[in-house]
C-alpha cells in the first residue's frame, strides 16, 4: 500500500495505525507496519501502535555510526534508558515502549538484506528504490503485514503538463518492477498494491493549472483484485465542474 501525495497535507489521521492494530491487537510483532520513507506518517501515526521507519534499508538501524563492543554497550545503555519504569506514567511508558520497539525493530529489519536475490534490476527512482525494499521485507517473511511508502511531487499547479509525465513513468515502472519481483518469487498472490491520492485537484483548468479539489483516484493492483472500475464515472460537464 502506497499513495502518491503532497506531504504536508495528509488527512485521515491514524486511519492505517488502526488497520495494523486490528491485526495486531496485542502488538505482538513489532513489524506489523513498515513505512519506507523518513518519519511517521500521520496516515500510521496511532498511540500504541508499532511502525518501523526506514529510509535506506542496508543501513537501517540504531546507533550505526559505531561498532564492535563500543556499539553493544552504548545498544545496552539506550536499552536501559528506554526500559519502563516503574510509577513513570503513561507518557514516559509510552516514551519507553517506543525505544525498545525500535531497537527490537531494528534487530530483525537487518536481517532482510540478506535473505533478498533477485533477476529484477528496478528503476534507479525513489519510487522504485522503496518498493524494492518493502520487496525484500516481505520476501524475508517477518511478519509484516501493510507497508507504506510515498511518491511525493504531484503538488505542481501550473507545471502539471511537464511534470507529470515523469512522476507517472516513475511510478508505474517501479510497480511494475515490484510486481515483476513478486512473481519472481511466487508472492504476488499474497499481496495487495493500493495507490491512492491524499489529496484531489479540480478538473477546471484555472488558466495556468488547477487549484485543490475533489478529483482523485484510487488503484488496487494485484492478483486478487477484480479489475474495472468502481462507483461512477465522475461527470465532466461544464456545468459540474467546481470553478
Amino acid at each position: 500500500i502506497w499513495h502518491t501525495c503532497e506531504p504536508d497535507k495528509v488527512g485521515n489521521e491514524g486511519w492505517l495505525g488502526r488497520v495494523i492494530r486490528d491485526l495486531d491487537p496485542r502488538g505482538g510483532n513489532v513489524l506489523t507496519g513498515v513505512n519506507f520513507g523518513r518519519g511517521l506518517p500521520r496516515a500510521m501515526a496511532l498511540a500504541g501502535v508499532p511502525v518501523a521507519s526506514v529510509a535506506v534499508l542496508e543501513s537501517y538501524g540504531v546507533l550505526t555510526g559505531i561498532t564492535g563492543d563500543e556499539r553493544n554497550e552504548a545498544l545496552e545503555v539506550f536499552a536501559r534508558m528506554y526500559s519502563p519504569t516503574i510509577g513513570s506514567g503513561p507518557v514516559m511508558d509510552y516514551l519507553g515502549q517506543t525505544g525498545l520497539d525500535a531497537l527490537k525493530g531494528a534487530d530483525i529489519l537487518k536481517s532482510a538484506p540478506g535473505k533478498y536475490h533477485s533477476t529484477i534490476e528496478y528503476a534507479n527512482s525513489p519510487i522504485g528504490k522503496n518498493l524494492q525494499g518493502i520487496a525484500k521485507v516481505l520476501l524475508a517473511d517477518l511478519g509484516t503485514r501493510v507497508f507504506y511508502t510515498q511518491h511525493a511531487g504531484y503538488d505542481t499547479h501550473a507545471n502539471e503538463g511537464p511534470t507529470h509525465p515523469k512522476l507517472w513513468t516513475d511510478l508505474s515502472r517501479a510497480i511494475s518492477d515490484f510486481y515483476a519481483d513478486l512473481k519472481e518469487h511466487d508472492a504476488a498472490e499474497n499481496a495487495l498494491m493500493f495507490v491512492f491520492t491524499e489529496f484531489g485537484r479540480r478538473v477546471k483548468d484555472n488558466g495556468s493549472g488547477t487549484d485543490h479539489g475533489s478529483g482523485g483516484l484510487a488503484l488496487a493492483i494485484g492478483d486478487g483484485v477484480k479489475g474495472g472500475m468502481y462507483s461512477e464515472y465522475p461527470a465532466l460537464k461544464e456545468e459540474d465542474l467546481l470553478e
